[in-house]
C-alpha cells in the first residue's frame, strides 16, 4: 500500500479573504476563466490567485500556436480526426467535438480581445502553419514564434483593465478548504511578500477553478517553467478528487539541448564538426557521451520549424524519422520522442540535431526569431549549423478529471488547462490543442457558473496545524527529478518503475532521520513526491505501450486489456488507489476513412 499526506503540515491561517469564485493560475486556462467567471456572474467577487507573477506561467512559453479549423479547406470533422488519431484510442470524442467546433469562435474573440496574430499578407486572413499529427495548415500563431507571449499579454490587459478583479501574485496554493458535505468552500494560500496578506491565510468561495498547469518540474530535463510543480493535481488529490491517466506525459522531442556550463567547454571546443555540412561547432561523434545530463527548464525548439521543412538528423546527418512514420518529422510527438530515444541509446549519445539550414536566414528570421535568438546565445546558429536537441518532459496529457463543463467528482472543484484531464487529448496530446483547449473549457466553466453559484457554506476543516507530518525533505529534490527521468521517462519498464517508486517512497519516510521543517520548499517538493507517485503508480498498472506511454517490456498496444482509463484517487487516510476503468468500445474510435493510429509501437513492434 502507498501512502501520501491528505493535508500539508502549515501553520494556522493568519489571514481570511472572501470571494464567489477564486481563480488558481494566470496561463491561458486561468486568465480566460477569470473573464468568462466575471462575464457569468457580474455582480461576484473574483480573485485570481498565482504562484509568481501574472506572466510567469507556462503560456508565455508556447510556441507553434493554437490549432483551429479556420482555413476554407479545413473543418472541424477533419481536427476531430486528427486529435482521435493522435490519442490512440483513449479520447473522449464527444469532448473532442466540443473543443473543435467551438475553438474558432473562441480563437476570434481571442483576437477581437487585441492578440495580434499573425496574417495572410495577400487575404488578411490568419497567417496558417502545420505540426506534427495534423493532416492541415491549421495553427494559428503570433510574432513568429511568440503566440504564448501575444496571447498572455492580451489576456493579462483584459484582466488588468476589469476592476472586479482581485489579484494576489507569489502566493502558492496549498489547500481545498471542503464544508460539512464535501463540497469545495475555498482554499489555503501562502503569499509571499508585505502587507496583510503575507503567510498562509484562508480564502473561502463558492467556487474555487484550477487552472495551475502542468507537472514537468517531477523530471530533470522540461520545457516547464519552475512553477509546474504539479500544485493543482496534488491539491485535487488531497481534496478526494478523480486523477486520471497521469502516466500519459508527453515528451517533446525538440528542447534545445544545452551543455552543463561546466562542461561547455570542452563538450564545444572538442566535440568535431558535427552533421555532415555543418559549418560550426555543433558537436559530433567525438563529443563525450558521459557528459552530465541538463536539468530544469529546457528552451523549446518548437515544431512549426519541422513543419516548415526542418529535419532530424543524427551527428552522421542521416535523417532519423525516414521509414519510421508516414509523416516523418511530422509524425506524432510521441512517436518522434521514442525513435530519438532508442537512436540516442543505441548510439551512446546524449543528443540529436534539428537541421533547419535549408530553411534560409530570411525564414527562419522571420518565423522563428526567438528560437533563434536563443539558440544563437547558446552558441549555435542555425543558419550555419543543425540545432542540437533532445526529448524533454513538455505535457501532461492526464490530470484531475472534469466533464465537459469542467466540473472534477467534488462538487465546487473546477478544473482547466493541463491541470485537468477532459479527455480530448487521449493517450497523446495533439500539437497546438493545449492552448485550444484552456480557451475552450474556460468559456464552458463560465456559462456552467452562470447557471448559479452554490450557496455559500463554512469550511468545516480548516488547516489544521500538523507540524512537518508528511512533508517531503527539499533537500531531496534532485533525486526525485533524477528517478524519475531515470525509471518513469521516456523508456518504462516494470523494473525501472519499481526502482523509482522505492526511491519515491524513501524521500517520505520521515524515519530516515531528521524532521522537514514547514514551509513554501517543503509544501512544493511534497507536490512533486505526490504527483510522481501517483504517475508511477499508474504507469506501473498500464502493461502496454500507448501514445506517450512506452513500456519497454510490453510493447505492443493491447485494447482487449487496456483500452481505458486509469484512475487514482487518496482517501481520507491518505491511501493512493489506483483502478482500471475500461471504456465503451464504440467511444473514441477514429473516424470512418481517416488513418488509424499508424506508426504506434504496436506498428512497429
Amino acid at each position: 500500500m502507498t501512502f501520501l499526506p491528505c493535508r500539508l503540515g502549515t501553520p494556522r491561517p493568519g489571514w481570511a479573504l472572501d470571494a464567489d469564485i477564486v481563480v488558481i493560475g494566470s496561463g491561458i486556462a486561468g486568465l480566460s476563466a477569470v473573464l468568462h467567471a466575471r462575464a457569468a456572474v457580474p455582480a461576484g467577487r473574483v480573485l485570481l490567485v498565482t504562484k509568481a507573477r501574472l506572466d510567469e506561467g507556462s503560456t508565455r512559453w508556447a510556441q507553434g500556436g493554437i490549432a483551429a479549423a479556420l482555413a476554407p479547406e479545413d473543418s472541424p470533422e477533419d481536427h476531430l480526426a486528427d486529435t482521435l488519431t493522435a490519442g490512440v484510442g483513449l479520447c473522449d470524442a464527444d469532448a473532442v467535438r466540443i473543443l473543435v467546433t467551438e475553438g474558432p469562435a473562441r480563437v476570434r474573440e481571442l483576437a477581437e480581445l487585441g492578440a495580434a496574430f499573425d496574417r495572410n499578407g495577400s487575404t488578411g486572413g490568419f497567417a496558417l502553419t502545420r505540426e506534427g499529427g495534423h493532416l492541415r495548415s491549421r495553427i494559428v500563431h503570433a510574432g513568429g514564434d511568440a503566440t504564448g507571449l501575444e496571447v498572455e499579454r492580451a489576456l493579462i490587459t483584459a484582466v488588468r483593465a476589469d476592476p472586479g478583479v482581485e489579484v494576489i501574485e507569489h502566493a502558492l496554493v496549498l489547500d481545498l478548504l471542503l464544508d460539512a458535505d464535501g463540497n469545495a468552500a475555498g482554499v489555503t494560500l501562502h503569499v509571499l511578500g508585505e502587507g496583510s496578506k503575507d503567510g498562509v491565510g484562508a480564502v473561502a468561495a463558492r467556487a474555487v477553478i484550477l487552472a495551475t498547469g502542468g507537472m514537468g518540474q517531477i523530471f530533470a530535463a522540461t520545457t516547464n517553467p519552475p512553477v509546474s510543480t504539479g500544485d493543482g493535481v496534488a491539491l485535487a488529490l488531497r481534496a478526494g478528487a478523480v486523477v486520471t491517466d497521469l502516466e500519459f506525459v508527453q515528451f517533446h522531442p525538440t528542447a534545445l539541448w544545452l551543455v552543463p556550463p561546466s562542461t561547455a567547454a570542452g563538450a564545444r571546443l572538442g566535440a568535431g564538426a558535427g552533421p555532415a555540412g555543418a559549418t560550426g561547432p555543433a558537436g559530433g561523434d567525438d563529443e563525450p557521451s558521459g557528459a552530465p545530463s541538463v536539468s530544469g527548464q529546457q528552451p523549446l525548439v518548437s515544431e512549426a520549424m519541422r513543419g516548415e521543412g526542418a529535419h532530424l538528423v543524427d551527428a552522421a546527418g542521416h535523417r532519423v524519422m525516414d521509414g519510421v512514420h508516414p509523416l516523418a518529422d511530422l509524425a506524432p510527438r510521441d512517436v518522434v520522442a521514442k525513435r530519438m530515444s532508442q537512436v540516442m541509446s543505441a548510439q551512446g549519445v546524449d543528443h540529436l540535431y534539428l537541421d533547419a539550414r535549408g530553411l534560409g536566414s530570411a525564414t527562419l528570421l522571420r518565423r522563428f526569431p526567438t528560437i533563434t535568438a536563443r539558440c544563437r546565445a547558446a552558441g549555435v546558429d542555425p543558419v550555419r549549423e543543425p540545432i542540437p536537441v533532445a526529448p524533454a518532459a513538455h505535457y501532461a496529457s492526464g490530470g484531475v478529471r472534469t466533464d465537459v463543463w469542467g466540473r472534477t467528482s467534488v462538487p465546487g472543484l473546477y478544473a482547466c488547462g493541463e491541470v485537468a484531464c477532459t479527455g480530448v487529448h487521449g493517450a497523446n496530446r495533439l500539437a497546438s490543442n493545449s492552448l485550444l483547449e484552456g480557451l475552450v473549457f474556460a468559456a464552458r466553466i463560465g456559462t456552467d457558473l452562470a447557471r448559479g453559484l452554490p450557496a455559500p457554506t463554512k469550511p468545516a476543516n480548516p488547516v489544521v496545524g500538523r507540524g512537518s507530518a508528511g512533508l517531503a525533505d527539499p533537500a531531496a529534490r534532485a533525486d526525485l527529478t533524477r528517478a524519475m527521468a531515470d525509471g518513469a521517462g521516456v523508456l518504462r519498464s516494470a523494473q525501472s518503475l519499481r526502482a523509482t517508486a522505492k526511491t519515491l517512497a524513501a524521500l517520505g519516510d520521515l524515519r530516515a532521520g531528521g524532521t522537514v521543517t514547514a514551509g513554501p520548499d517543503a509544501w512544493e517538493m511534497t507536490n512533486l513526491r505526490t504527483v510522481a507517485t501517483a504517475l508511477v503508480a499508474a504507469a506501473t498498472m498500464r502493461q502496454e505501450t500507448r501514445g506517450s506511454h512506452w513500456r519497454e517490456d510490453f510493447g505492443n498496444t493491447d485494447d482487449a486489456r487496456w483500452r481505458g482509463h486509469i484512475l487514482t484517487q487518496l482517501d481520507a487516510e491518505g491511501e493512493l488507489s489506483v483502478t482500471y476503468e475500461p471504456l465503451n468500445a464504440a467511444e473514441a474510435a477514429p473516424a470512418p476513412g481517416h488513418p488509424a493510429a499508424a506508426g504506434h509501437a504496436s506498428d512497429r513492434a
